[in-house]
């Protein structure tokens, strides 16, 4: 099994390049340990939306290699310290180098390039808080490395400049630099570093400002170097303090045994990829450990070594959806750690995380979805936080107002009324409904009884924006009049061009009902207008109206965008109201066309493993709509046969007979032998272990 693995694992990585997504957010090249703070990798390219995560595979000339990174974001941040190795002489016309993809190398925890223009080979792993550099210098030319202390991942050169609010850089020696840097692109943060040698450095030249505003220098350092020699480079980081990046180092990383530390990265991502074991072609086997490969990408542990464990980087709005559910079943051992970093953020800041990023709050989306995830966790049996104190937060969380959350408002009127709330009114009620729903569910659970009526009451409230003329959730203003006209199709963006629902229209946020879809069934007229207007969203002409940002919104078939979150339940509700082959055939259709193996296969950016988390679930036959208290609804498993490893000698298997790839549909199915004859699986029933099998045909 080892060997097979290890066969595969060196796949994965390198598929990072085919699913690299149409958009090209963040997925890159990046070496780490599941769950590390330090990403270290590539950099192609900045001050763009292209370039949140600093890498585009078409690029042909590579800028150097920063520490830190995120994983399919909407929004740049973090490119730490970027360093480049050179050769030559010290002032360059431009500090990059071409270099050729036959000549770039990646598996788990490891990545390696040739840079053509200073015949310079380049290694790198990490540790969870330490990245270690491997440069061989393969010329007798001058041996030099680039730091540039100014650097970060930003959305154009104007940032870029006054990225760094203020900087301090101490050379405690010829081999050891120490320092920190405040920042601000998507989140104010400060960041604490230590950078150490394994030679030290002949001399230092501080390079000339780019511009007045910047704020930390550029520094190029000469070894000392041979033809064939090597440079290492440690370079630890730390949310707390420079005493706490030397710790870090000491601790993760005491030597300068590179090939140790990526043995030591290559099985912790064994560890992890292991879990799940699959059956199919190897191109299957690409694409599924790939989806893996960037669930485990974060969250991240911003703690020291010496501090209890802290996870940030916690895109909620997307991974409550599936990502979270799926550490549940994956990896259940790190499940109270997420809570209890979201009780800690809590205490911090007096409200739960929306969108947490270096333990800072980023305000970015809509509703508070740290709630679905804390209280499917309490509901699945997971008890290694305080319930009391986490409901508390959430109680909290849903009834101060804040940025987005205007509970006063909607309190009033049942609903947020676009002539008051003048952005994101429908999406921001439909989403605050559904952390409504799963409050009342922990309240239920702590007999907390006055709580449980109140959260359910505005669970409802979804139900004050259905026009049941268009059949579509449409914006109502204060006075209880429908927005007049109403164009179905704009798209609304809230930065760039306001509108009324988030990052999507009226057609893709109609089914945002995911606690109550037999309720949106009932109100759309029953099964059979409720399916021949799901396949209205289908069929409808792929064009959306816009007049601002617009790029979130792709994958679409119809009007149905598989490229942003809100949709990814919507194939799953025919199955709900009582057509299971379109189910079937949407779900096969969408993991053929918009997860492919090759550069552009991914249809949109993977929003911190939301929409691999999608696919991974999705493959194995069943996906959790309602993503709070473990209900999982049925479709149709896409490889022959899928093993999760539960633990304890525990697993559950999901087998398909005749399965091939005609036959997509399911004649029936089994758990443990007995026949199923309702829509879901239960999590008890995967984590008690067992066989899930499909029987297949045309």
């Amino acid at each position: 099994m080892l060997v097979q693995y290890i066969q595969t694992s060196r796949v994965i990585l390198s598929t990072l390049i085919r699913l690299s997504v149409q958009l090209s957010l963040g997925i890159a090249f990046r070496m780490l340990v599941p769950f590390g703070l330090i990403q270290v990798g590539p950099q192609s390219g900045n001050c763009s939306w292209d370039y949140t995560g600093g890498y585009q595979y078409k690029d042909t000339v590579l800028y150097g290699f920063s520490q830190t990174r995120v994983n399919g974001t909407g929004c740049p941040d973090l490119g730490d310290l970027l360093m480049l190795p050179y050769t030559g002489d010290m002032e360059q016309k431009e500090y990059a180098s071409g270099y050729q993809k036959k000549n770039q190398f990646a598996e788990p925890g490891y990545y390696m390039v040739y840079l053509d223009d200073y015949e310079v080979n380049a290694e790198m792993t990490a540790s969870p808080h330490v990245a270690i550099h491997r440069y061989t210098f393969n010329t007798n030319d001058s041996a030099r490395l680039l730091i540039d202390f100014q650097n970060g991942m930003v959305g154009d050169e104007n940032t870029f400049h006054q990225y760094v609010l203020n900087a301090e850089q101490l050379f405690e020696s010829s081999t050891r630099i120490v320092g920190f840097a405040r920042t601000k692109s998507w989140i104010e943060r400060c960041y604490y570093y230590t950078i150490e040698f394994n030679r030290p450095y002949k001399q230092k030249h501080k390079l000339p400002l780019r511009d007045i505003r910047e704020q930390a220098p550029r520094y190029v350092l000469d070894f000392d170097l041979k033809k064939g020699e090597e440079l290492l480079v440690k370079v630890a980081l730390s949310s707390v303090s420079i005493e706490g990046a030397k710790r870090n180092l000491e601790t993760e990383l005491p030597g300068w045994d590179f090939n140790a530390v990526k043995q030591v990265a290559h099985k912790e991502w064994h560890k992890f990829l292991s879990r799940i074991n699959v059956k199919g072609t190897t191109e299957q086997k690409r694409i599924f450990y790939t989806a893996m490969y960037r669930l485990f990408i974060q969250p991240n542990n911003i703690a020291d070594t010496d501090q209890p464990t802290f996870y940030s980087t916690l895109s909620l709005w997307d991974t409550y959806r599936a990502a979270h559910p799926l550490y549940t079943i994956v990896s259940p051992e790190i499940v109270n750690d997420f809570v209890n970093s979201m009780l800690k953020q809590f205490d911090t800041q007096g409200f739960l995380p929306i969108w947490a990023l270096w333990g800072g709050e980023t305000y970015t989306m809509i509703g508070n979805h740290a709630v679905p995830v804390i209280v499917d966790a309490y509901l699945k049996g997971f008890r290694g936080f305080d319930v009391e104190k986490a409901y508390s937060a959430i109680r909290t969380s849903l009834l101060t107002n804040l940025p987005k959350s205007n509970w006063d408002v909607y309190d009033q009127y049942g609903y947020l009324p676009f002539d008051i709330i003048k952005d994101e009114s429908v999406s921001r009620t439909l989403e605050s409904c559904y952390d409504d729903y799963c409050a009342a569910q922990l309240a239920k659970a702590l007999g907390k009884e006055d709580d449980y009526r109140f959260f359910t009451k505005r669970a409802g409230y979804y139900k004050n924006l259905f026009d049941r003329e268009a059949g579509l959730m449409r914006p109502k203003d204060s006075k209880g009049n429908w927005r007049t006209p109403f164009d179905k199709l704009v798209i609304s963006h809230e930065s760039t061009s306001g509108g009324d629902y988030t990052e999507g229209n009226a057609w893709q946020y109609t089914w945002h009902v995911q606690h109550e879809p037999d309720s949106l069934i009932n109100m759309l007229g029953g099964e059979d207008a409720f399916i021949t207007k799901l396949d209205s969203l289908f069929i409808l002409k792929e064009v959306v109206h816009n007049e601002g940002f617009s790029s979130d919104v792709t994958g679409l078939i119809g009007q149905y965008a598989h490229g942003n979150e809100p949709s990814h339940h919507v194939a799953y509700l025919y199955r709900m109201a009582g057509k299971p082959s379109k189910t079937e055939e949407l779900v096969n259709y969408i993991c053929k066309t918009k997860y492919l193996d090759r550069v552009d296969g991914l249809c949109g950016n993977d929003d911190c493993g939301q929409m691999s988390a999608w696919y991974v679930f999705s493959a194995m036959g069943f996906y959790p709509v309602n993503p709070c208290g473990g209900e999982y609804i049925l479709g149709a498993p896409q490889l022959p046969r899928i093993t999760i490893e539960l633990g304890n000698n525990k697993r559950f298997v999901v087998e398909t007979v005749n399965y091939s790839l005609e036959n997509i549909h399911v004649r029936k199915i089994e758990l443990n032998g007995k026949e199923l004859t309702g829509n879901s699986i239960s999590h008890k029933d995967i984590m008690e272990g067992g066989i899930l099998k499909f029987y297949m045909m045309k």
